[in-house]
């Protein structure tokens, strides 16, 4: 292909550029997939804001949905896709061969493990390694070999495809991993997209009460919590907790909690606290720094499951699509901003809680 592909690539001291690379050579194995747009993940902030450890400038975003522009013989065949299909792609290159790829879990792989190896993957692998274009900030993006896809049904608008992946990841983490069942409480700490996404998630699994926590300023997102299923909210600033929780659940507490808080470690011990003897702790929000002074004889007094979770499965991610195409849910009122390719230093900092107010699923149009 002639011409150059604009990107918008980030830097140190949370700044990003516009630059132009060439059009790769397209190998039998591999590709170019023409963006659509591109959904702003929360994981990008920490990228953005700690540059030194992100390995030199990159493209970030890996929330794609676009079309397959060009696919050589041998990929098109492994894929099971065509020029011109609209497609979403997931973030990992796994390597395919692997333990944890032959059994299902290639999130899990070496190959595209960047936060505790050196592998790759869309969204945070520098341009330093060709061809360069490992990220959706851009109007193209290579196609690897190694790349996992989903289709896109029809009339599904692109905003709301970029939640292919955060749906998925609520899929994964309150139905496929908590095993949110009928009859059974949930606890969904953070109203975020990921939390709104659980919400979904526990709702489709026939959860009878879907209790959602957040912040006095996330009473925007607490509002449509219970649109999309929630039963409960509560502004853990103006209310207990602990009460709300057993007043909410007949004194019960909660089968399942799932925190996909940011903000600090506090919302782990909150976790602990609310779970029911026997019952269930997913975290899912990275903390940044270790529980201070952690008692983990709660753990043993109430006979807890708990299990950090990453991302998603590829049946995550297909009934993620599945939701999506429903039509069930209010979806469009969680996509609440568009950005450019050059608007991409506010898009990052909204994320972060730095920009734009009331955001919830942010997206970058590379053709805007």
């Amino acid at each position: 292909m002639q011409g150059k592909v604009r990107a918008s690539v980030a830097l140190d001291n949370k700044r990003t550029e516009i630059r132009e690379f060439d059009f790769p050579a397209i190998p039998s194995d591999g590709g170019l997939l023409k963006v659509e747009k591109t959904g702003v993940c929360g994981s990008d902030w920490p990228y953005f804001l700690n540059y030194p450890k992100s390995k030199g400038p990159l493209i970030l975003g890996h929330e794609t949905v676009g079309f397959v522009s060009a696919a050589g013989a041998n990929a098109a065949a492994r894929w099971g896709v065509k020029e011109g299909d609209r497609v979403a792609l997931e973030e990992y290159l796994p390597c395919g061969h692997c333990n944890y790829c032959r059994t299902g879990d290639f999130r899990l792989c070496d190959a595209t493990d960047t936060l505790l190896g050196n592998g790759i993957r869309y969204g945070s692998t520098p341009v330093s390694v060709a061809p360069s274009l490992w990220g959706g900030y851009s109007e193209y993006q290579y196609l690897h070999p190694n790349a996992v896809f989903h289709k896109v049904p029809a009339g599904v608008p692109a905003e709301q495809a970029t939640l292919a992946l955060p749906l998925g990841n609520g899929v994964e983490w309150a139905y496929l991993q908590g095993r949110a069942s009928i009859g059974e409480a949930v606890v969904i700490q953070g109203p975020g997209q990921q939390g709104l996404a659980c919400v979904i998630a526990a709702k489709e699994a026939g959860a009878s009460c879907i209790i959602v926590t957040g912040l006095s300023a996330d009473q925007h997102r607490l509002a449509l919590a219970k649109e999309m299923g929630a039963h409960y909210t509560i502004d853990i600033e103006q209310n207990d907790l602990l009460e709300s929780v057993a007043d909410h659940t007949g004194g019960h507490m909660a089968d399942l909690v799932i925190d996909c808080a940011s903000g600090g470690p506090s919302t782990i011990v909150s976790a602990i606290h609310v779970a029911r003897k026997g019952g269930r702790v997913l975290l899912c929000g990275r903390k940044g720094r270790p529980v201070p002074e952690f008692d983990s004889d709660l753990l043993f007094r109430k006979n807890l499951t708990v299990k950090g979770m990453r991302g998603h499965s590829y049946q995550a991610v297909e009934i993620a699509l599945q939701i999506l195409a429903s039509g069930r849910y209010p979806l469009n009122k969680m996509c609440t901003h568009t950005f450019s390719l050059d608007q991409l230093e506010n898009a990052l900092c909204t994320v972060g809680g730095e920009g734009e107010r009331n955001a919830i699923h942010c997206c970058v149009d590379p053709w805007r």
